[in-house]
């Protein structure tokens, strides 16, 4: 059995010091006022990580006294080349990484963050099956010599374990992120695809991969190994298809937990502490935001992890499709005068906001109105949006007071109150028939109580369309509901003229 080398001191602290980072960066997101600190001190904790990790490839040369015809650099422990093909991969991976984050609109946010899910699901997969095909390489391995026959490397039970487990967790974040990608990409449809006995199908593959895990454990076979590949991202598939367009931010989230599993596991397979450390925390952190969003939407936690949650096998299509009631309709110049006569409004984003790049001209809206002495304030729903935060995130580009800006809990008892409901973009997040219809796929779902306002301005494009998940929303036609059709920005922007 390969005895493991020593582990240098300084090597050893640089991984802590970039562990105490991520941890400082994932208390920095948690709030807006501190997210740009702690995404710096996320880029200089993966900067230690990864220059710590070149480091300890870089070439050592054997100045011992040898044959003087052999030049030193060919007396390297590490050849030059492997080096120079790390330095080559980072320099890829950067360029790619600058080029995506200039050119990505942060409408698209929610979709690259399920790419990059893929791509971590992916490598893990990658290095589990290099680990497995050359183990000798990777120190996880002992050397057997039969009686008769060649010499063969039989991996220690542990690391097979790892490997086993890191690879299924690996495969289903690639193939479960693939499909979140299409769906937040509008390339797949948002509505559930409900296979019949597609719980007893997917508890039955789960079963399998851990059961295999244990026959490749016990015996090392190929058959073993290939099956864990090949079933861990046939699940991944049939777990995030059956999911709700209305329930893809906890995906997203539960994505991010099991990307930080499979980075964790296989940090076990290279004996890199920093991925064993970062792959916690990222998994840690996003089971328990994921947690958080399903009691935030009263969804059952075990239901998101076993997939389908959120949706009926009759497909939650009750309340489907536009109503068809009478509705009213406003202008740019009547929202600004009800606006401008209140004493206080609360302003709703959604998604719709974020496809129109609306939130710059509501800021400078929010700003108008408080130069007329109304009170102004932000509501943001949970999962309003493609991703957690979102709303948040497109808020402070904009440059909206971290102060305007309220969680659901903290203001949803504060329509009562109030004199304006502005709702721009936002269908499912607002709709009541989360509490009053049994049938809907967003039964269960808080809501914000919008229609509880002295008047709702919603705008939205056009009567025809439904929120994402399928739903139209009765507060559309209540009387006290003012419809405000057009393109978020360019209606947004009308009502600022009109102010003027």
């Amino acid at each position: 059995m390969h005895e493991a080398a020593p582990v240098n001191p300084w090597v050893a602290f640089a991984y802590l010091v970039a562990g105490v980072c991520f941890i400082l960066a994932l208390r920095g997101l948690s709030s807006p006022a501190t997210s740009r600190r702690g995404n710096r001190l996320g880029m200089v904790g993966m900067g230690i990580a990864v220059l710590t990790t070149i480091f300890t490839h870089l070439p050592v040369i054997d100045l011992s006294p040898g044959d003087p015809t052999v030049p030193i650099y060919d007396r390297a422990t590490t050849d030059w080349a492997t080096l120079g093909e790390i330095l080559a991969a980072i320099a890829i991976g950067a360029a790619i990484g600058l080029t995506t984050a200039k050119r990505i609109a942060m409408t698209a946010m929610p979709q690259l963050v399920a790419a990059f899910h893929s791509l971590v699901g992916l490598a893990a997969v990658l290095v589990g099956v290099a680990a497995y095909l050359n183990p000798d390489a990777f120190g996880i391995s002992s050397l057997v010599v039969p009686m008769i026959g060649q010499p063969f490397a039989v991996i220690n039970p542990v690391s097979k374990v790892e490997m086993g487990l890191g690879v299924a967790i690996g495969a289903i974040t690639f193939s479960g992120s693939v499909i979140a990608f299409l769906k937040l990409n509008g390339s797949m449809s948002g509505k559930p695809i409900l296979l019949p006995g597609r719980h007893v199908i997917n508890l039955g593959v789960l079963a399998a991969i851990l059961l295999l895990v244990a026959q490749f454990a016990h015996t090392q076979d190929t058959w073993p190994f290939w099956a864990i590949v090949i079933l861990s991202f046939a699940i991944g598939f049939l777990l995030i298809i059956p999911i709700g367009g209305a329930d893809m931010p906890v995906v997203v989230s539960m994505l991010n937990s099991y990307s930080g599993w499979a980075a964790a596991a296989m940090g076990f397979t290279l004996g890199n502490t920093a991925m064993i450390v970062t792959g916690a925390l990222v998994g840690s952190s996003g089971a328990i935001l994921s947690y958080i969003m399903c009691r935030a939407m009263n969804r059952s936690f075990i239901s998101v992890i076993a997939g389908g949650f959120g949706a009926t096998d009759s497909g939650g299509a009750a309340g489907g499709g536009a109503i068809d009631r009478p509705w009213k309709r406003g202008s740019a110049e009547d929202a600004a005068f009800l606006m401008q006569q209140a004493e206080q409004v609360i302003i709703v984003p959604g998604y719709g906001m974020a496809v129109a790049q609306a939130q710059h001209a509501l800021r400078e809206m929010g700003d108008k109105l408080k130069e007329h002495g109304v009170r102004v304030k932000y509501a943001i729903h949970p999962v309003a949006g493609r991703m957690p935060g979102h709303m948040n995130v497109l808020l402070a580009e904009a440059n909206v007071p971290y102060d305007d800006v309220f969680e659901l809990e903290d203001i949803n008892s504060e329509f009562a109150q109030t004199d304006v409901a502005f709702v721009i973009g936002a269908n499912d997040v607002t709709n009541p028939a989360a509490k009053t219809d049994k049938t809907s796929p967003i039964y269960g779902m808080p809501v914000l109580d919008v229609e509880k306002a002295k008047t709702v301005l919603f705008i939205k494009r056009s009567m025809g369309g439904v929120g994402y998940a399928g739903v139209d929303n009765e507060v559309f036609y209540r009387d006290n509901t003012m419809m405000l059709l057009a393109d978020a920005k360019k209606m947004v922007e009308e009502i600022v003229k009109a102010m003027d």
